[in-house]
């Protein structure tokens, strides 16, 4: 199994891996791995490989078999299963996806609405909720966010097992993508502590480790998708 340095680090940025395998469609397994594979609404992280003698530009990042496969941005040579590579992120797409990601989780807590949906981009990410009515105050909501974001909340991951998350449903806000369980633990995103806690939900992306690295955001647009779903779209404002 691939170890997933991104889970014990997200702002590592550079790291050595050995290949351990190339996929059917042409993908590169490492034994380690910086790269985010694409999952839970959040893109795939892009960036290099560099090793004796080569260097690959890598478009996206998927799941595989036996953990994730970096996909090559060009049909160019690629490094020989056993050899020693060294990883570089796109960090500067990362980083914002941390940024969007982190500041959805927020936007899930100014409206206390089911998720049906959510994607995150490098600017911007939008979350739908079964919303049958549209919000009366748009501007307060964008100012409940921010001022969510300034207050510089810690954002740290705890884990329950399978068993616990089912006795606690209620920490699973989506209604559309559930947790992954069967593997005896689901990871939770916890935003804030003790008295300032103001989220806990299961997730397995990548965010922030504060909430004043998010910067300030601005509420798009809300659009009707259905019956009653409404989509919440949300840019960074820098």
């Amino acid at each position: 199994m691939t170890d997933l340095l991104y889970r014990a680090d997200p702002y590592l940025q550079e790291a050595p891996a050995r290949v351990t395998g190339h996929t059917p469609e042409g993908g590169i397994v490492l034994d380690r791995s910086l790269f985010y594979p694409t999952g839970g609404g959040q893109p795939g992280d892009s960036g290099w490989l560099v090793w004796d003698g080569g260097r690959l530009a890598i478009a996206t990042t998927v799941k595989a078999e036996g953990g994730v496969a970096l996909v090559p941005a060009e049909p160019l040579p690629l490094p020989p299963v056993g050899a020693e590579v060294r990883q570089r992120l796109d960090w500067t797409r990362r980083y914002r996806h941390m940024r969007v990601h982190t500041a959805l989780h927020l936007l899930s807590v100014v409206i206390p609405l089911p998720v049906t949906g959510g994607q995150v981009g490098a600017d911007r990410g939008r979350l739908d909720f079964d919303m049958p009515e549209p919000p009366d105050d748009v501007p307060a909501l964008e100012a409940a966010l921010n001022a969510l974001i300034e207050r510089d909340l810690k954002v740290t991951e705890s884990w329950i097992t399978d068993a616990e998350l089912a006795a606690n449903p209620g920490l699973v806000k989506t209604l559309s993508v559930m947790p992954p369980v069967g593997q005896g633990r689901v990871r939770l995103i916890r935003i804030g502590a003790g008295e300032d806690q103001v989220d806990l939900q299961p997730c397995g992306g990548t965010h922030v480790a504060r909430t004043a690295e998010i910067g300030r955001v601005e509420i798009d647009k809300i659009e009707k998708k259905g019956r009653m779903n409404r989509r919440v779209s949300l840019t960074l404002a820098d």
